[in-house]
């Protein structure tokens, strides 16, 4: 037995029918009119269908003009099965086809999409007419007279479009031809098509011709009031004062003025004032004018800006240290000050907004943790760059009197964020610079004041602005070159370099996963063995942080995906080794040259600190000939210079106890001190104790123990004074080979920020004087 949708399914009228999209227009029951053919695929349909003079094609309107019709979601399913009359090519290799449309159509399934639509199409029918019914008379009646109408108003119209109306018999017929006469969308004609009963379809074609005329008399009523004006205006004038009056008398403008004044009732007090005053300016000026776009374009800034919108903070202190540790490794002081931030917040609601400041060299994931902070807090983020702006503007905004005059980055950044309570990440902020234009980080001083920027002015809004709420955050290289005065405000917060096995942890958990969605390698099974990630650190990147290292990874992952693709190889396994690591990347990049320099006489190997991490040195002494001179060279600055007087002055005054039993070599010799790199310009007491030894060395003749090096700055007196970037130093010395490391005493604290495990093969040497230096050095007793 057949089911009720079967049974109906096959009384339908149905065929399997080429469906011919149509951009911009419709066509209808009962009407001939021309289309042309542009796009291949509805080409090879008219092609296909040419050679049978019976073929039926369902004709349907595109919901949108501006693209080619794909699937079924562009198009109408109620369309007109039409027949080809005419066909003939131009001389652009378009078809221009003339067709006639049968009956309204609707798909029921679509069957292809290639080369061409084709569907099941079923046949719709429309009930026949009683024409003599009163009611259909009446509506055919007052279709005919509201055309004649529309005809005697429209310049398209001519009295032979109106005789073909009036001598249309069937009234089915007559909506049609009416509809398609008149200049309608595509979706009201649509909206006449899909009406099957007669009666609803003369009522909804009628109700179209009426307003069409209210449209023709709309027009020409504004073209009588634009002509009255003509007369005392220039071309310019009158269009502008056509676009006014159009606007009038469709209410657009009076809504926009609406609009603008609920915004401005719902302002705080302070900004609403002034919100008032321009609003009554505007009110006054004439769209023409230059200054009615700048009032307008101000007041879009005051009822944008978020006054009273902010975020709620997530307090759970779990969450936030579980998304902190998911993103970054390591990094226990910053983590552990966003924990003490929301530990705060959850007891004082009203707490004012941290203010800190990243500082490290690059590629330790500076600026990624804004990100994470923001994360774990569930606020929204937005980064500034600072680097190289010059201009005070950049941060307070210019003032409105200026052309194109705009709001500063920070208000800019809060609007667009929409909330009053961001995390900012102001990036780079020691590469800021000064000029004629202001001191951009002088400007700053304001916004990253917890006691002055509740109330921050832009010079563009000219109201304030609370801004205690924001999470600053800071990034930056060094602090050097950032004013105290700035370097004051923010709490700052060392990110030191990372170790070797910090790196292969973070190699292993964050960078090579990333690399290989990033290479498009997350269906392969790709390994890295730890040898090997440790063969990359040491043979291929030199750096505190691991951006280099996140390259090399990268540098492997293309080299496997350029043999997957160019082989089509089914090898879906790779792993990485410390052998195969070399057939990627090539030779080594970087070697050990304290093992090369090692045991010289009068080389010592100093620990230098730099803005991009520690560093090592190779401190360089030789004698010559001459009058006892010093010379030094290498872009020493002043006090590395000085140090280097003091520890000859302090040779010449101990040489005896160190071994240099001739003082003559003094008198008749000249020594040049030169350290390597020339290039780099070095500065700093640090190198003190490793020009002293150095000095000892080349005098005495006797080699210093190799793989040591040592940092510490000496006075006249022989003591050894403590320096600061232990840490980033014992790192570099660790990079390099190094084996023992002499200290000063009172930076024997500074070890223990450093995890014990990545030190433990180096021994270290703790000195208060240059005698304990020397007898390490030299290993006498």
């Amino acid at each position: 037995m057949m089911g009720e949708k079967e049974m109906d399914r096959e009384n339908r009228n149905t065929a399997i029918l080429p469906i011919l999209p149509i951009r911009g227009g419709i066509v209808l029951p009962g009407q001939l009119i021309p289309i042309t053919i542009t796009s291949e695929k509805a080409k090879s349909l008219v092609e296909d269908v040419l050679d049978d003079p019976d073929a039926k094609i369902l004709a349907v309107a595109q919901k949108s003009a501006d693209r080619v019709a794909e699937t079924i979601d562009d198009i109408y399913t109620i369309g007109t099965i039409i027949k080809i009359t005419k066909f003939f090519r131009d001389s652009n290799n378009n078809i221009r086809l003339i067709v006639e449309g049968l009956t309204p159509g609707r798909i029921l399934k679509l069957i292809q999409t290639d080369p061409y639509m084709k569907g099941e199409v079923e046949e719709l029918e429309i009930p026949p007419v009683e024409t003599r019914d009163p009611e259909i008379e009446s509506l055919v009646n007052g279709i005919i007279k509201a055309f004649r109408e529309y005809t005697q108003l429209s310049p398209i119209h001519t009295e032979e479009h109106l005789r073909k109306v009036e001598h249309v018999v069937s009234p089915v017929k007559l909506a049609h031809m009416v509809t398609a006469m008149l200049p309608a969308k595509v979706e009201e004609k649509q909206v006449i098509l899909e009406e099957l009963d007669p009666k609803e379809k003369l009522k909804k074609v009628l109700e179209l011709v009426h307003r069409h005329i209210e449209m023709l008399r709309l027009s020409e009523k504004i073209q009588e009031k634009v002509r009255e004006e003509f007369e005392k205006t220039q071309k310019e004038y009158f269009l502008r004062e056509q676009i006014k009056v159009i606007q009038k008398e469709l209410g657009e403008e009076d809504i926009e003025l609406e609009e603008l004044e609920k915004k401005v009732e719902t302002l705080p007090q302070h900004v609403k004032e002034v919100a008032r005053r321009e609003l009554n300016k505007l009110r006054r000026l004439q769209p023409i004018s230059p200054e009615y776009h700048v009032v307008r374009t101000y007041l879009d800034w005051l009822v944008n800006m978020p006054w009273n919108v902010e975020t709620e903070d997530n307090l759970d202190l779990k969450n936030a240290k579980k998304v902190l540790d998911e993103d970054h490794y390591d990094l226990e002081k910053v983590k552990q000050r966003i924990l003490e931030y929301l530990a705060v917040r959850k007891l004082k609601k009203d707490a004012k907004g941290a203010i800190m400041a990243f500082v490290g060299p690059p590629g330790v994931g500076k600026t990624s943790l804004g990100q994470s902070i923001a994360r774990a807090l569930g606020r929204k983020f937005i980064r500034i760059s600072l680097g190289g702006i010059r201009d005070e503007a950049e941060i307070r905004g210019h003032r409105r009197t200026y052309v194109g005059a705009l709001p500063g980055r920070i208000i800019s950044a809060i609007r667009k964020v929409g909330v009053k309570n961001p995390v900012i990440m102001l990036d780079e902020v020691d590469k800021i610079g000064a000029d004629f234009r202001g001191d951009p980080a002088a400007a700053l001083l304001e916004v990253l004041d917890p006691e002055q920027n509740k109330e921050f002015v832009d010079h563009y809004l000219e109201v304030p602005f609370d801004l205690s709420k924001v999470i600053f955050i800071t990034t930056a290289n060094t602090t050097v070159t950032i004013p105290p005065p700035l370097l004051d405000r923010m709490e700052v917060i060392d990110i030191p370099g990372y170790t070797l096995e910090d790196k292969i942890h973070i190699a292993m958990r964050y960078l090579i996963p990333r690399e290989i969605r990033n290479n498009g390698l997350e269906g392969y099974d790709i390994r890295f063995t730890e040898g090997a990630i440790r063969k990359v650190i040491e043979g291929y990147t030199r750096e505190a942080g691991v951006r280099q290292l996140s390259r090399e990874i990268a540098s492997i992952l293309r080299k496997i995906a350029l043999r997957i693709a160019e082989n089509n190889i089914k090898q879906k396994r790779f792993i990485i080794t410390e052998k195969s690591v070399k057939k990627y990347l090539g030779p080594e990049k970087y070697y050990s040259e304290v093992a090369e320099r090692k045991g010289e006489v009068g080389v010592i190997i100093g620990l230098a600190w730099t803005p991009t991490g520690g560093d090592i040195i190779f401190i360089e002494a030789l004698k010559m000939p001459g009058k006892g001179n010093l010379k030094l060279t290498g872009q020493l600055g002043d006090v590395m210079r000085e140090s280097a007087e003091a520890a000859f002055s302090l040779v010449k005054a101990n040489h005896k106890q160190w071994g240099i039993e001739d003082s003559k070599v003094f008198m008749e010799n000249d020594v040049h001190i030169h350290v390597p790199a020339g290039a780099i310009p070095k500065d700093g007491p640090s190198a003190g104790i490793s020009i002293l030894m150095a000095l000892i060395s080349l005098l005495s003749g006797r080699p210093p123990k190799p793989y040591l090096a040592m940092t510490g700055e000496i006075t006249l007196r022989g003591k050894v004074l403590p320096v600061g970037g232990i840490k980033e130093k014992v790192l570099a010395a660790k990079r390099a080979g190094v084996r023992e490391i002499i200290l000063p005493k009172w930076n024997k604290k500074d070890l223990e920020e450093i995890p014990r495990d990545s030190i433990k093969d180096i021994k270290f040497h703790f000195v208060d004087d240059v005698n304990e230096a020397y007898r390490i050095v030299f290993e006498t007793t």
